[in-house]
This record gives C-alpha cells, sequence and structure tokens, in this order.
C-alpha cells in the first residue's frame, strides 16, 4: 500500500494478482501461471491492506486449508463456477444484494442483519461466470446517497484522495476496484450507483439495458423499475467481458444480443453533445472541461459531435425526487421484513428526510409515475438521428467526505444531491444504457473526472465500441502511477 502526500492508497504489489485486469488475470489462470486459491489469497491480503478505505462490510478470510471463510467462521466455496469468462477471478458483491450464508445489511443500522438463505438471482448469474466471492462492500443506507457515507460509522473513502468521497451507492465496490484490491466487483445503480463511484474513483462503469440482466428483486415489481446490476471495473475489456458472460447465462430476447465486444468499431458515429443538464443544472470549470475535450476527441476519431437538447417534463427532478421518497417510505412500512428489529426510526437522516417529504405529497404518485413513464418520450425525441449522446457523470468533481453525510440538514443535504446528481437519472427511469468512463483529472487534488455516454435501448455493443476507442486514444489513468 503506498501513501503520499496526497493520501493517495492503492494495494498493488508483486503478487499473482499483479497488475492484472480480470481478462488478464482469467487468462493467466487457464494458463495455469496463477491458481484460484493464489488469486483469492492475494486478494484477500490486498484487501487487508486497503482496510483504511473502510469500503468491506462482511470480509470473507482465506484460510491454509483452502476455503474461503466469513468472519463469523462459516465456510464458504471457494468459487462460483468451474468455467466462465472469469474463472478463478476474485470479487466482491455489494451488501444489498444475498449472498448464501452471508447476512445483507443494505448500509442500515435500523436492523440486524441475518444470513440469506439463497443467492439473489442476479448473484446466480454473476457467479455462473467463474468469480470468487471474498466478501460483500458496503453502500450508504439503502443506496439512497450518492456518498457511501453514514452518521455513525467510518466513511468509504476515495482511493486516489482519501479525504474525498468514493461515491455511491456502489462506493465500497469503487474504492477496492480503483486500489487494485480486486479487478472488478458487483455494483448496481438506480439513479447513478454504478456510473458515480466509477467517476468519482476513475473506473469504467456500465450500467445495462433494462432487462438485459437479471432483474433486481427489490425493484422490478415497483411502477417505475430504476435498477440494473452490473461491475465496475479498470478497464473496458472487462465490462465488455462481464457483459458477454452474464449474457451466455441468460440473454434476454426482447434486445439485441451484444455478444462479446472486443474493440472500436470501423462506423462512424453521430453523437449528441450536452453539457448543462435536462433540469438546467450548469456544470462547473473543471468537469465542462473534460466533456469538452471528450468531444474534441471523438471529433478525430472521424465521429460527428453535435450539440443537442433533452426537453425533459420540468417537474422530472421533483418527480424523481418524490419517488425517491415512496421507495423510503416503502422501507419504512416493510422493514420488518428485514429483520423483527427493525427500527424505523433509526434510519439515518437522508432516509428519514425523503420518508417524511412523500408522507406530505403522497397523493401526487399517480401523477409522479405517470410523467416519469413519458420520460421515453423526449429521451428519443433527444436522440432522433443520434447514435449516442455524450455528458458529465456529474454536474461537479467529486466533494469531501462530509460535504454529502447523512448528518447534513436534511434540506441542505438534497440541495446538494441535486445540484450534484443532474444527469444519471435519466437512464434509469427510461431504463437506458449509459457508459461512465475515466477522462481526465482535477487540477489540485488529481481526483478524477468521468464522462458519460448514453444510448438508446440495447445498444451497449455501440457504447462499448465508442469506450474502447476513447481507451485507446487516450488511456486511463492508473492510481499506481498517480
Amino acid at each position: 500500500m503506498s501513501d503520499d502526500k496526497r493520501n493517495t492508497v492503492h494495494a498493488f504489489r508483486d503478487d499473482s494478482l499483479g497488475e492484472h485486469d480480470a481478462v488478464g488475470l482469467a487468462e493467466a489462470i487457464r494458463r495455469r501461471e496463477v491458481s484460484p486459491a493464489e488469486a483469492a489469497r492475494d486478494a484477500a491480503a490486498r484487501i487487508r491492506a486497503a482496510a483504511g478505505l473502510h469500503a468491506v462490510q462482511t470480509p470473507l478470510d482465506f484460510s491454509p486449508s483452502s476455503q474461503l471463510r466469513s468472519s463469523e467462521g462459516r465456510p464458504q466455496a471457494l468459487g462460483g463456477a468451474n468455467g466462465g469468462a472469469f474463472a478463478g477471478v476474485p470479487t466482491l458483491v455489494k451488501d444489498n444484494t444475498d449472498f448464501a450464508g452471508l447476512p445483507t445489511g443494505h448500509g442500515s443500522a435500523a436492523f440486524t442483519p441475518r444470513p440469506a438463505r439463497r443467492h439473489a438471482p442476479f448473484v446466480r448469474q454473476l457467479l455462473s461466470t467463474g468469480v470468487t466471492v471474498l466478501g460483500k462492500t458496503r453502500l450508504p443506507e439503502f443506496g439512497f446517497s450518492p456518498a457511501t457515507e453514514y452518521e455513525n460509522a467510518e466513511p468509504v473513502r476515495n482511493p486516489w484522495h482519501t479525504g474525498h468521497s468514493s461515491g455511491g451507492s456502489s462506493g465500497g465496490a469503487a474504492a477496492l476496484v480503483a486500489a487494485g484490491a480486486v479487478p472488478l466487483a458487483h455494483a448496481n445503480d438506480g439513479g447513478g450507483s454504478i456510473r458515480i463511484p466509477a467517476a468519482c474513483c476513475g473506473l469504467v462503469g456500465l450500467k445495462p439495458t433494462r432487462g438485459r440482466v437479471v432483474g433486481n428483486e427489490q425493484s422490478r415489481h415497483l411502477p417505475v423499475d430504476l435498477v440494473a446490476d452490473g461491475v465496475v471495473t479498470r478497464t473496458v475489456r472487462d465490462s465488455a467481458a462481464f457483459l458477454a458472460a452474464a449474457e451466455r447465462y441468460r440473454r434476454n430476447p426482447k434486445l439485441p444480443p451484444v455478444g462479446l465486444v472486443e474493440g472500436p468499431s470501423d462506423r462512424r458515429l453521430r453523437i449528441g453533445f450536452l453539457l448543462d443538464s435536462p433540469n438546467g443544472v450548469a456544470c462547473d470549470d473543471g468537469t465542462r472541461a473534460a466533456v469538452t475535450d471528450t468531444a474534441a476527441t471523438l471529433r478525430g476519431l472521424g465521429h460527428t459531435v453535435e450539440p443537442v437538447t433533452m426537453d425533459l417534463d420540468p417537474r422530472f427532478t421533483g418527480d424523481f425526487l418524490t419517488y425517491w421518497g415512496m421507495l423510503s417510505f416503502l422501507l419504512g412500512a416493510t422493514g420488518r421484513t428485514f429483520g423483527p428489529d427493525f427500527d424505523r426510526h433509526r434510519m439515518d437522516g437522508l432516509s428519514r428526510g425523503l420518508r417524511e417529504e412523500y408522507v406530505k405529497r403522497w397523493r401526487d404518485t399517480p401523477g409522479v409515475v405517470r410523467r416519469l413513464r413519458r420520460t421515453k418520450e423526449a429521451y428519443a425525441a433527444a436522440f432522433r438521428g443520434l447514435d449516442l449522446v455524450l455528458t458529465p457523470v456529474l454536474a461537479h468533481t467529486t466533494p469531501p467526505i462530509g460535504y454529502l453525510s447523512p448528518t447534513v440538514p436534511y434540506e441542505l443535504l438534497v440541495e446538494r444531491i441535486l445540484a450534484y446528481v443532474a444527469y444519471t437519472p435519466v437512464d434509469n427511469v427510461v431504463g437506458t444504457p449509459s457508459i461512465s468512463l475515466p477522462s481526465a483529472r482535477t487540477t489540485v487534488d488529481g481526483l478524477p473526472i468521468g464522462v458519460l455516454l448514453s444510448g438508446r435501448p440495447g445498444s451497449e455493443r455501440t457504447l462499448l465500441e465508442a469506450a474502447f476507442a476513447l481507451e485507446a486514444e487516450r488511456p486511463f489513468r492508473r492510481i499506481q502511477d498517480a
């Protein structure tokens, strides 16, 4: 682990993981240069070396008997599958998703989590790729916040600068992948929760089209299904390989197949270019420069990049906030399904504030749902004649720890969140795919800045081909070189 004057933390070292991404490590395992047991042991050591990031919720320790044991001592299977694209590659599951035998805490202090009886459907899809699960990563309470922070616990810290946020809600996953503890980790996204931490931590974060991977149990029965599962990675090829492997387990016949994308395409694209968010939030200078430079790079690659507008209903932001509040209200009302000791009064300040605001506005729910569902019309209109749209991921660069803490008074906290998370929720509401890519860094602290490419439903192949081209033209900065 290194720790310089900017408090950059990483766990890269001379071991079996080396500087491999997931595809490279899987190839080394297939060639028998590395065993799955060695990869698991060394990843566990790296996770311990990065303990100061506070990114792990439930660790599994690699024992001399070649088993993985949870912190409670229960043995766990070493791997997910004998084969698969990522056979033997170590990873972690986000702690809002059931992994059999491990508790699912959802980042909340409102209840005592119990061990899950069975794997969540997406975990079975993840395990089909062959990964070895080493534990569970932390998230903010119920995934509501874009920063992985708590009222009475250590926040998850950004490995590029530990005084700053790792993003949320998949902040624990992103911190560990960025730090080199594991090559990829499970993440999910209900308003930006894959793409936001990817942007904060300098990673690739692909949110798939709704229905591309197995549906999320918590959201698929709601009136608007916001959540998609996936992974955060350090390379485009890892995100592409994961999606191809997931598709081999289960392909949605209603969507065009993606297959294995292995590089850029010769196809010339028409790309829309949007700086200020559809709800009128202006991005800061560093973010504006990162997106403008990316647009110039895409033009240099032969693509047509032109300004575009997205005329959302002016009530979109308020409607999304009301829907968000409805989710908190439902969690508070049904919380005993998480555990008999669930107490909604122990939910954090953000969750409580969302619930209380929803109680004042619950009669608006039918109109909110109706308008959110109609967002797809404005989205389709913006994409007329276009293949992709380029925007910021976030309206401003990564904030310091505490700026988005649930201890901040609710009204101020929501004001800050809405001025920060101004781009990503649209893709969740419409169900369209988008990918966050590390594009630049801040001049003072060297923190990553992400850009977002969004596409039409089912356009993951086009997104990945464009991402490969950008990665080749402007290789992503590595934390071990910082």
